[in-house]
């Protein structure tokens, strides 16, 4: 049970990080552009979804109209996008020198090149941020499966460990069969840091980023 959690957080993980980070990349850019179609009412619809929702109810007859309970999509579509991020990524590439873009225009590339081979360059550091809180979030995400997932076996990682230190569920093993001791408690630590490992993997090769894409994205100046 624990392996297959592990590798249904893993494809979580991977694939809706990959898809935030190009909706909010493309959203971003789009959004950083003076001029683009209508960039102040969707500027201003993202902004508001920061400060109210719909509800968790509202939010469970959505995903169930779609046909996605009981799906990894659940898992994904609902948390795909974040405000948050998309404003951070606005305000780098808001930042980047107008004349370097201007010039790509003149040489006659396209908006899509001038992002692909321009702009996304020049934001490594803010990028591989973003990718990290994307990331973080989709890997310690619970409460989507609690709410959209109803067969156990497409349980995440997380969802699987709160059950074991939470509720109290039985580790497969939990007995010792030699001396017949509860082996619980080691166990579940045992969990618990194989749902740590893969942060603490990823995080060193992004550290050196963290803290300049954050405040590049963040301050100007």
């Amino acid at each position: 049970m624990v392996t297959r959690a592990v590798l249904v957080s893993v494809g979580v993980t991977a694939t809706g990080t990959a898809l935030s980070m190009v909706v909010s990349i493309l959203c971003a850019y789009g959004l950083s552009r003076p001029g683009s179609f209508a960039h102040t009412p969707i500027l201003f619809t993202l902004l508001i979804t920061m400060f109210f929702s719909a509800g968790i109810i509202p939010a469970y007859l959505l995903v169930s109209g779609l046909g996605l309970i009981n799906t990894y999509w659940a898992l994904i579509l609902p948390s795909c996008i974040s405000v948050f991020n998309i404003i951070i990524l606005r305000g780098f590439f808001m930042g980047i020198d107008r004349g370097i873009l201007d010039s790509a225009r003149i040489d006659g590339a396209s908006e899509w090149r001038t992002l692909t081979q321009i702009v996304l360059p020049m934001s490594k550091a803010v990028t591989a941020v973003i990718a990290l809180f994307y990331g973080v979030g989709y890997w310690n995400a619970f409460f989507n499966a609690i709410l959209y997932i109803n067969d156990s076996s497409m349980n995440p990682l997380q969802v699987v460990l709160r059950s074991y230190v939470l509720q109290g569920v039985s580790v497969p093993g939990q007995v010792d069969v030699g001396t017949g001791a509860a082996a619980g408690p080691a166990l579940q630590m045992a969990v618990i840091v194989l749902a740590m490992i893969p942060i603490l993997i990823v995080y060193p090769f992004v550290q050196k980023h963290f803290t300049k894409g954050v405040m590049i994205g963040a301050v100007k100046g």
